[in-house]
């Protein structure tokens, strides 16, 4: 490539919009991907992800430069997580109709998904640190990435165990659930928001509006919860 083209090229990159094109293809094509072959690991999230690593190896791009500039698509992160209240107000009678089961049901997969990881990594002689950093990988990745640092993990590789928690129960978490026959919206929309947080509720909302509901609730309870409980269950641990 001659000199003028290179420059030409690195001109392109530079620009702030190059990359929120690239992101917004990238995830465009797991779309495409995912609803012609309706494989669940070609989920548009996955897809977009590996697509994205690919191209910036490939144009040997930097990770803080790319960060930097799909800022405008982060912030819109905020909005949309204030859009979910929507289906919660809609459904909120059906709410009030499972409260209790959907308390007991927090209670229990919350506590099993967070201290089966705690105790597994144990067990595998895991410094503190990556057990901190992992026990939180069922909330959305803020409340994950400020969990880990206040229990001494580390922040950033917590957002990557978020991801891969959220991958694997959007790949198989509709095959366990058809298995074991559940057949309710609301348990279904509850079990993806616990474990997947916001791909399973994205993925629920695609199922039926009730589970899109009852998802929002479940990740929201899990992420109030864990941000709450976990640091402070590891300090009286500490101090004990």
């Amino acid at each position: 490539m001659s000199g003028s083209l290179l420059l030409a090229w690195q001109a392109v990159m530079d620009h702030p919009l190059f990359w929120v094109g690239v992101t917004l293809a990238a995830y465009q094509t797991g779309v495409m991907l995912y609803e012609r072959s309706g494989i669940p690991v070609f989920h548009p999230v996955l897809v977009s992800i590996l697509l994205l690593i690919g191209i910036i190896l490939l144009l040997g791009g930097e990770l803080s430069a790319y960060q930097q500039s799909v800022t405008p698509l982060m912030v819109l992160i905020g909005p949309a997580t204030v859009a979910l209240a929507v289906p919660l107000y809609v459904n909120l009678r059906r709410i009030r109709e499972f409260l209790s089961p959907v308390l007991i049901t927090l209670l229990v997969g919350g506590t099993f998904a967070t201290l089966a990881t705690i105790l597994i990594a144990w067990g595998l002689g895991i410094e503190h640190s990556l057990v901190m950093t992992m026990a939180p990988k069922s909330v959305t990745t803020p409340i994950a990435m400020l969990v880990a640092e206040q229990t001494g993990g580390i922040a950033a590789l917590a957002a990557v165990f978020v991801m891969i928690t959220a991958v694997i129960a959007a790949v198989f978490g509709p095959w366990l659930l058809r298995i074991v026959g559940v057949r309710s919206e609301a348990a279904w929309g509850l079990a993806m928001g616990i474990c997947a947080h916001a791909i399973g509720t994205a993925l629920s909302l695609e199922r039926s509006e009730e589970a899109g509901a009852f998802a929002a609730l479940g990740m929201s309870l899990m992420g109030i919860t864990t941000a709450v409980l976990l640091p402070l269950a590891v300090t009286l641990w500490v101090l004990v």
